[in-house]
């Protein structure tokens, strides 16, 4: 039997297990798919155990998601994000890999989105890191719009500074919010803006019927930010769709196997409901 699994600090709240478990049911694979609690200083540790365990694959969350990094080969795109969030004791050392970013980007294409011309990538934190890169390394011209108007310029810095990155970024204020999205092609809220609370990281009336917006809140799924979008014509891609192909993208590296999405996402929106 193959063993996958999921560390985090907490980690009873989430939702991988039986959205991994219910691939492994569909592809007839003799796996499963299991959660584990280290101290919050002990992730780099716990990975290493992991590997002595025989563990085949690993997903990683918060707080671990840099700690890990010395435990791990990061391939190109997890480095320059500098978070690891699936490892995959196939190699030595094993390597990690950032599939939020990947996750974006199929979240797009699976709603026929076109990954292209200018996005507004809302927050500079893990979520948003990995978006901006993502959607850079497909030529997207990528503004980043942060509170804290010098780490969005920090990490437009570092964005475009990588030698893979086809696209530009740029740091902005919240402030800057109306002026960047007259503009824009695709929105990323990449903030848990919404999650706790009736409430948009982005003003209404700045929204358009030419825009694509992604909420990576996935708890309500239908979130202000989603309702706004709506009613103003706007495609919308609530935050489940991201969860479920970050994950998707870790069932097929280790497993080898095309995904089950259906399967998959029926699993996952099962669970939030």
């Amino acid at each position: 039997m193959d063993v996958y699994g999921l560390i985090g600090n907490p980690v009873g709240h989430s939702l991988s297990p039986p959205m991994h478990e219910a691939g492994y049911e569909r592809c007839g694979l003799d796996a499963r798919y299991v959660t584990f609690e280290p101290a919050e200083d002990e992730g780099a540790q716990a990975v290493r155990s992991a590997a002595h365990l025989g563990v085949n694959g690993l997903n990683v969350t918060i707080p671990f998601k840099q700690d890990v990094l010395d435990a791990v080969e990061p391939d190109p795109l997890a480095a320059r994000i500098g978070a690891v969030n699936t490892v995959d004791f196939g190699t030595d050392p094993p390597t990690g890999y950032n599939t939020d970013a990947v996750g974006v980007v199929r979240a797009l294409e699976h709603h026929d989105i076109s990954i292209s011309g200018r996005a507004v990538v809302v927050g500079a934190g893990g979520a948003g890191r990995a978006a901006a890169f993502g959607l850079a390394d497909r030529g997207v011209a990528v503004d980043i719009a942060n509170r804290t108007v010098e780490k969005a310029t920090a990490l437009a810095e570092e964005v475009t500074e990588a030698e893979a990155v086809a696209g530009t970024a740029t740091g902005q204020g919240l402030e800057d919010m109306a002026a960047l999205l007259a503009d824009a092609d695709l929105l990323i809220n990449a903030t848990s803006v919404g999650m706790e609370e009736d409430r948009s990281p982005v003003p209404a009336e700045a929204l358009h019927g030419d825009l694509a917006v992604l909420d990576a809140v996935y708890a309500p799924l239908e979130t202000r930010l989603l309702r706004d979008a709506a009613a103003a014509g706007a495609e919308t891609i609530d935050g489940a769709w991201m969860l479920l192909y970050q994950g998707v993208e870790a069932f097929e590296r280790w497993t080898g196997e095309s995904a089950p999405v259906e399967a998959m996402n029926e699993a996952l929106r099962s669970g939030l409901e």
